[in-house]
């Protein structure tokens, strides 16, 4: 089959998607303020951090804050537990707020969520996680799909025929991440272990793992059979890079100090600025390293200690602007 061309749309069910580079959900980074303006600046579609179910079906204002689309359209919301009734009645309730489509997180490796027997957990009971998925199919009018990783660990590769009835349960996509959970992110992701899901589903496939460049995302196509790629940590300290991976232009260098900056202020207007200045400190370490290698040491750690959110916002545009001719090189 020819290899799909990222810029060209693709369809989930109903849910038309605009292009082939979808951004990653992840915890604790993939919240409304840098989905906002990874999808400003191109990305296909961008999936909010994990929500958990039962907890948004008890109003814990975490969940809900997650669950926030703002207007983003197609809005894709990732649920996270182990029990289909709560995942159903999220699934619900997630519907009900606007969610163009709901995905099963079936991936997560991190120990909080394995040790609730939720995430990558759900590939060791595979009738488990057919039963949550069943559930939530059956909860919502809207597409349903998957996030898994190959499988538990390296005797246990079970993705393909799980996806296979999964997709016979009605779902309606699959993102497979190419490592298993006992891998977390070591090593590299197995991009044609990813194709044997491929010869199992007829649904759309997202391929993802170890995507950092427009290189990457075209050899994981070919090596995988995916209709999409799905990028991640790749994105962090460049929102925008999923978007220039499907065709979009990247901002000029001299553009990005006052691009990380809004998204510095928008982090504080979202979570209030005590909890929004703790919460940005990770994104402000991902652009500084990304673009502004040759900062002093002791300034950088200044920047990140400080609890003074106008004094951070000015160091953070200086150190930026300062090596703001310095060629950018983007989805190389």
């Amino acid at each position: 089959m020819p290899q799909p061309d990222l810029q060209t749309g693709f369809q989930i069910a109903s849910v038309a998607i605009r292009n082939r580079v979808v951004l990653a959900p992840m915890s604790g980074v993939t919240d409304l303020p840098f989905r906002q303006l990874a999808f400003r600046h191109g990305a296909g579609l961008v999936v909010t951090e994990m929500v958990a179910s039962r907890e948004l079906v008890f109003n814990a204002a975490e969940s809900w804050s997650r669950l926030k689309g703002a207007g983003l359209t197609p809005h894709m919301v990732q649920l996270a537990g182990r029990d289909p009734h709560w995942m159903a009645e999220a699934a619900k309730i997630a519907e009900a707020n606007g969610a163009d489509i709901i995905d099963i997180n079936m991936g997560c490796p991190a120990k909080k969520v394995i040790g609730g027997y939720a995430g990558s957990a759900l590939m060791r009971e595979p009738e488990t996680a057919l039963a949550l998925i069943e559930a939530t199919v059956k909860a919502v009018s809207v597409p349903v799909t998957v996030k898994m990783r190959l499988g538990w660990d390296a005797q246990s590769i079970n993705a393909p025929e799980l996806s296979r009835r999964a997709e016979a349960l009605g779902v309606q996509a699959i993102t497979v991440h190419g490592r298993t959970r006992m891998q977390f992110y070591e090593g590299r992701a197995d991009w044609d272990a990813i194709a044997a899901v491929r010869a199992a589903i007829s649904i759309p496939l997202i391929a993802n793992g170890d995507v950092e460049t427009l290189a990457d995302a075209q050899e994981i196509l070919r090596r995988s059979g995916a209709d999409a790629v799905m990028v991640g940590r790749g994105c962090q300290g460049r929102p925008w890079h999923a978007g220039a991976l499907a065709g979009h232009a990247p901002p000029a260098r001299g553009e990005i100090p006052a691009i990380a900056v809004a998204h510095y202020r928008a982090m504080l207007d979202h979570y209030g600025a005590h909890v929004g200045v703790r919460h940005a400190r990770k994104h402000l370490g991902w652009y500084l390293d990304r673009h502004a290698v040759q900062l002093d040491p002791e300034e950088k750690t200044a920047l990140m200690t400080s609890k003074d959110p106008d004094q951070v916002a000015e160091r953070f545009y200086e150190a930026l602007a300062r090596t703001a001719t310095t060629p950018l090189e983007e989805a190389a």
